[in-house]
């Protein structure tokens, strides 16, 4: 599912559910930056890529793919959040499967 197939509410979000979109933002992206300066130190110094080797890559096609799968990823995760609704009889209710009848 791509983050604009997610329905948003019609209503607009409450802070703590901006809040709570923020924080999972702010998580993400200290594991993801994290993740990724470990492996490029450890590459380095291991002597399989030069410093300056992943930069390099912003216009390869297979980087740029895998890229824009990480980020759909992404959005969708933190849209989620906004479209998850406070009706506990109802969690994620766009996320289960279409009624066939």
């Amino acid at each position: 599912m791509r983050p604009e197939d997610i329905p948003l509410p019609d209503t607009t979000p409450d802070p703590e559910r901006l809040a709570g979109l923020l924080f999972e933002l702010a998580s993400q992206l200290h594991v993801e930056r994290a993740q990724r300066i470990a492996l490029e130190l450890v590459l380095e110094r291991a002597g399989v890529i030069q410093p300056g080797t992943v930069e390099s890559l912003a216009d390869d096609p297979e980087y740029r793919s895998r890229a824009q799968q990480g980020l759909d990823t992404a959005m969708h995760k933190l849209l989620r959040v906004l479209a998850e609704s406070d009706d506990p009889r109802a969690p994620l209710r766009h996320e289960a499967p279409a009624d066939p009848t």
